[in-house]
């Protein structure tokens, strides 16, 4: 697997570098700022990138940002974000799309180096790992006891939702028609109380309540 970090704390960003090429791995740049992370994804296109949220410049949400803008480019590139901080203005746009090939990761709640590297591996292989508590954050509060509310079929439309189907899709597959599908998915919002607003996307949303189950 060859890998790109962005970390400004050079201890850590050195560590990082250490622990995967002991490993196996192979880190073709780690750098310190966002706008070298770029540059890096565009030289190497790794297989996956390992991204701290605050970072030069201005270390407030550029790395979170330059990731967001990286997807933009080179869709489905995997991205692990690792940070202390949740930044949930730019999380739910980076999670959008069934959150293919992307994870979230608190650097406080990482205890285990196989299982660190599992998670890894398993986001550049496009899979999804989001620590739990960065979909309490997002969400609000703890939706497990609401995703129990969801009826057999509300809960297939969901799971089909968080492999990044569209209604339409969705549909075709349920054998459902679009108003259908259309009311499931509004159904699902309800029960797990995501009110439609200007500042949160309830369908990214939706699939991070189901993915932190």
């Amino acid at each position: 697997m060859r890998v790109v970090i962005a970390e400004d704390l050079i201890l850590l960003r050195e560590g990082l570098v250490s622990l995967l090429c002991e490993h196996g791995h192979e880190v073709a740049a780690a750098v310190g700022d966002a706008d070298s992370l770029l540059a890096a994804m565009d030289a190497h296109r790794p297989d996956l990138s390992i991204v701290d949220v605050r970072m030069p410049p201005t270390l407030t949400d550029d790395g979170v940002r330059a990731a967001v803008e990286a997807r933009r480019r080179w869709p489905d590139t995997p991205v692990l974000m690792l940070s202390l901080y949740v930044e949930e203005k730019y999380a739910s746009e980076l999670l959008a799309g069934g959150a293919r090939g992307v994870g979230y990761l608190l650097k406080d709640r990482v205890a285990d180096v196989a299982e660190f590297l599992a998670a890894a591996e398993r986001v550049a292989e496009g899979g999804t790992v989001i620590d739990p508590e960065v979909v309490s954050k997002l969400l609000g509060k703890p939706e497990r006891s609401r995703l129990d509310d969801l009826t057999p079929r509300e809960r297939e439309v969901l799971e089909l939702m968080a492999q990044g189907h569209t209604n339409a899709a969705i549909a075709e597959r349920l054998g459902l028609s679009d108003s259908g599908v259309e009311k499931h998915v509004h159904n699902v919002f309800g029960k797990l109380g995501l009110p439609q607003t200007s500042q949160h996307h309830r369908r990214v949303l939706a699939v991070l309540a189901y993915l932190g189950v």
